[in-house]
């Protein structure tokens, strides 16, 4: 006789506070990648003034983000930020994204800041603050999109067949205490 096979319960998706925790600890990672790729444009072009060659500065920084991302999320599918969570993204499935989806959903991701971009563009910077106020406001606009979902997914990866779920670590303190508790020399 055979027994049952053992059915796991399906992943837990990361609450949407930690999932906007992990947002903001990814931005402070990259301010340092995005530091880096604008010293070498700078370098490489000669560049004397912020306002030439913005163009291609700013291609050269979404093409390095689009590299970060794409990497990280179809090796591990966690970004470093993503890791200290415990976030990790995946197909629908459960299997690891490929290189393709993991761009699908880089190039999707732009999402959350498409509407506040685009007010900008529209009235124009007044200030700084207004310029903040509004990308908060399309990001947290974006991020509620997500709660009518009925697993509380991002726009994004509904469409690309991804999901982000809980990512629970398998040594750390647990495998540290187990490995202090066992005591061969008893």
């Amino acid at each position: 006789m055979t027994s049952p096979p053992i059915i796991s319960p399906p992943p837990e998706t990361p609450s949407l506070r930690r999932r906007l925790a992990c947002l903001l600890y990814e931005g402070v990672l990259l301010f340092g990648v995005v530091m880096i790729a604008g010293l070498a444009w700078g370098v490489l072009t000669q560049q004397r003034h912020a306002l030439v060659g913005q163009h291609g500065l700013q291609a050269v920084i979404f093409i390095t983000l689009g590299t970060y991302f794409v990497w990280f999320w179809s090796r591990k599918g966690q970004t470093l930020a993503m890791q200290t969570w415990h976030i990790r993204v995946v197909m629908i499935d459960g299997s690891p994204l490929t290189r393709s989806r993991a761009l699908c959903r880089y190039l999707l991701a732009w999402l959350w800041f498409l509407p506040a971009l685009l007010t900008l563009w529209l009235i124009g910077p007044k200030s700084g603050s207004t310029a903040t106020a509004v990308l908060l406001s399309g990001m947290l606009g974006y991020a509620a999109l997500a709660r009518m979902h009925p697993s509380c997914q991002y726009l994004h990866d509904r469409i690309c067949g991804s999901r982000l779920v809980t990512q629970r670590p398998t040594g750390g303190a647990d495998a540290l205490r187990d490995t202090l508790n066992h005591n061969p020399h008893r």
